[in-house]
């Protein structure tokens, strides 16, 4: 890099265990290291941001994921977000809204802007603002700075607002269509897979850079003398066999498959059943109420697996909670467990699925469309499903799977092979030093504009005197 930037991340929501906050993590540690002075924007920290001191943080409260505006305009404008939801208000109702939102939006950018001013900011990296109407008022704060403003802004989409049914038939598109992302030739686009560059290509005429979710190898997880108390901690035995979901609790994960695959293999091998815990490690997603969840449990007694949600005891550091208990990281929860389950239907990438390997724990993939273009065909050693679906809207699990994770947690010698040959694998497609690279390659390639975006900035700094 010919000389460092002064770049500010923002985000709806840091420091959690979400896939983008993990993203946002590893983007801001490779930063660093490249010598770029790091700062961040967000609704809420969910936790502490090591690599950024306080004075490199702006809290801008109307970005987060659940505030009460938030709410108010997913209920309103997204009939499907909901469950059963008929209250969407009228044609006058939604004007209302979109005012609030696009007045919002400016405070919002003002503010940022302020920031950026104050601190001598060269560009943004935008982490998902604007490809999830999860932070509308992000997403409108963002769209003007760059616009508005003229601000230099790199956009990292780790998903898009029209891959997900429940944002469909919505009350804005017009305004999605333009602000989600935004088109303007003067701004850099990431995804996290080639079928999203696709995608973005097609719908959007973008043409964006594929920088795929990527993972510390060099430093993976390991048990050590504080994970190393977790099944005690948490009341599992010894030679219990821990089923691990790491992820959190939304329909695309399709946890209910994973819950018929730990059923089949408890009926297969009965021998083991008093022996077989279900662990989901992680909350529940910020997409609907606690439906899902419920028919989650209710799924988990009708197919007799004993299922532990323990959320509670899970964070994105580790620490104790009020009542002085130690929390975990997944990574703590992913080097205690047996096997893992990742069956969703649709994944933007598959963090939980690096993080796995990365701790060096067999587990099943259901062969989702961005597996099979960006993963599949890089050594990873698997149990792996095809994602075919029965007529009640089963994954259809063969009977081989179930005698291949038999022989993985049965034979330590099978489930070291397995491992050893995934890790290595995984770490040169998909380790630290390609996202360095590949990060490099997309300042390199946009420097002119975030130079040009730093003249524009310095110039508003400028004052005259007569």
């Amino acid at each position: 890099m010919k000389q460092p930037f002064k770049l500010a991340v923002v985000c709806g929501k840091l420091g959690d265990v979400d896939g983008v906050s993990l993203e946002v993590d590893k983007w801001i540690e490779v930063l660093s290291r490249m010598g770029h002075e790091i700062y961040t924007v967000s609704g809420v920290y969910a936790a502490d941001l090591p690599l950024i001191p306080q004075e490199r943080r702006l809290t801008v409260p109307e970005l987060c994921f659940d505030s009460d505006f938030q709410k108010r305009i997913e209920t309103v404008m997204f009939p499907h977000i909901v469950p059963g939801n008929k209250s969407t208000g009228s044609s006058k109702d939604r004007r209302k809204l979109l005012e609030s939102l696009d007045h919002k939006g400016t405070d919002a950018a003002g503010k940022i802007h302020q920031f950026i001013l104050d601190n001598h900011i060269d560009a943004l990296i935008a982490q998902n603002t604007n490809a999830m109407p999860m932070t509308l008022v992000g997403a409108m704060a963002v769209h003007k700075l760059a616009s508005e403003y003229k601000t230099a802004v790199i956009f990292h989409h780790h998903d898009f607002w029209w891959e997900r049914s429940r944002f469909s038939g919505n009350h804005m598109e017009e305004l999605l269509k333009d602000i989600m992302p935004p088109t303007d030739p003067s701004l850099e686009h990431v995804v996290i897979s080639s079928y999203a560059a696709h995608n973005l290509r097609t719908i959007r005429r973008v043409h964006p850079h594929i920088v795929p979710n990527c993972e510390d190898f060099c430093n993976p997880p390991v048990m050590d003398d504080y994970n190393r108390q977790f099944r005690e901690d948490l009341g599992y035995a010894p030679d219990d066999i821990l089923f691990l979901q790491p992820t959190r609790i939304v329909p695309r994960k399709r946890i209910e498959d994973s819950i018929y695959l730990v059923s089949r293999f408890q009926q297969k091998y009965p021998e083991l059943k008093e022996r077989i815990r279900f662990v989901i490690s992680l909350y529940q997603g910020d997409e609907l109420d606690d439906s899902y969840v419920h028919s989650i449990q209710k799924l988990a007694e009708q197919e007799e697996v004993t299922l532990d949600l323990i959320a509670e005891r899970v964070a994105s550091v580790r620490g104790t909670d009020a009542e002085g208990r130690k929390l975990y990281t997944n990574r703590d929860v992913l080097v205690n467990a047996d096997f893992v389950t990742y069956l969703p239907v649709w994944e933007g990438f598959g963090n939980a699925l690096l993080e796995t390997v990365a701790a060096r724990i067999p587990l099943a993939v259901a062969t989702y469309l961005v597996y099979k273009t960006d993963i599949m065909n890089r050594g990873l050693d698997c149990v792996e499903i095809r994602d075919d679906y029965d007529d009640q809207g089963r994954l259809i699990i063969p009977e081989n799977s179930l005698k291949q994770i038999y022989q993985i947690v049965t034979d330590p010698a099978v489930k070291t092979m397995m491992t050893e040959r995934s890790f290595n694998a995984m770490k040169k497609a998909f380790g630290m030093p390609v996202l360095e690279e590949k990060i490099y390659h997309i300042l390199e390639s946009y420097g002119d504009e975030i130079m040009a975006s730093r003249r524009r900035l310095s110039k508003k700094k400028t004052i005259f005197s007569v």
